[in-house]
This record gives structure tokens, sequence and C-alpha cells, in this order.
């Protein structure tokens, strides 16, 4: 039996529980900590607002991956249309994850997951990052198991080969 909690008690416990993981998926999609807790916050305001018309309140970490997937998939379209568009000059600069970010192995991997397809990245960021089923990534994403393993037996052998590229 699911409980319906008060939406203030409901988005504090589940802030408290899985921000910090949130943001680390967001970073790993938008490669920007201050875009990926952005990109979280809004998530979190989002399911705040929109709590007690959740169905299933018990699938609400579910909708949270799901949100923040998509709000990151938001932030890189937005990119690509400024890039296309206007300089960007933050390329100038580091940006505030490179601290976050200082093993080299790690680094690697994640320039490798920069040049995959998105849908290859977000396949391979849930299931290794995440640890989610292939059902749980279909869910997340909107799209079938069958297209799960396809997106992340891609992803792996392109990032098996770049990781071997940059030795």
């Amino acid at each position: 039996m699911s409980v319906r909690w008060d939406p203030d008690a409901a988005v504090e416990e589940m802030y408290a529980a899985h921000y910090r993981r949130l943001v680390r998926l967001s970073v790993l999609l938008v490669r920007d900590v201050e875009t990926a807790e952005e990109v979280v916050q809004d998530a979190f305001v989002a399911m705040h607002g929109r709590w007690r018309s959740l169905r299933e309140p018990d699938k609400a970490l579910a909708y949270l991956r799901q949100s923040v997937v998509n709000r990151s998939r938001s932030v890189l379209r937005h990119r690509g249309v400024r890039a296309r568009h206007l300089p960007d000059p933050s390329h100038e600069h580091p940006g505030a994850d490179v601290e976050a970010l200082t093993a080299e192995r790690r680094t690697h991997v994640l320039d490798a997951l920069a040049h995959l397809p998105e849908r290859q990245r977000e396949v391979l960021v849930l299931r290794y990052y995440l640890d989610l089923s292939e059902a749980e990534i279909a869910d997340t994403l909107g799209i079938s198991r069958g297209a799960v393993k396809s997106h992340a037996s891609r992803g792996t052998a392109a990032l098996r080969n770049h990781l071997k590229d940059a030795r």
C-alpha cells in the first residue's frame, strides 16, 4: 500500500536521499556542475508542484530521473543552438566541474562519453552510473528494452574504441 505524503515532506525526504546522485547524473550528461544543479533543482520544484497529481507516488524517483534526463537534453539542445549562433566565451575558461573531475582516467571516459550519440550516452550513464536495469532505462527514456540493448551495445563498442585510441 502506497502512502501519499504531504508534498513538502515527500520532496524534502527525496531531496535529502537523492539530490547528489541526480546532480552527478546530470553532470555526466551536461558536463557542468552549476547547470546540473539547476537542472536537478528544477526537477524537484516541478515534482513538488505536481505531487498531488502523481498517480503512483512510489515511482517519484523514476519521475525525477526522467525529468533530470529530459531537462539535461534541453540544456544540450539550447547549447547547440547558442553554439550555432553566438560565439561561446565560456569555452575560454574551464567549467566548474574541472576540479571534481581531476582523475585522468575519469576525464578520458567523460571525453569518450561526450563523443557518443545522445541516446547511447544516456543509456550508458543510466546503466553504469545509476545501475538501472534495462526495463528501468527503457521506462526512463521512453524506449523499448531492445532499443536499450542496442544503444548499450553500440555505445560500449564506441566507448571502448575511443578509449583505446586515446592511449
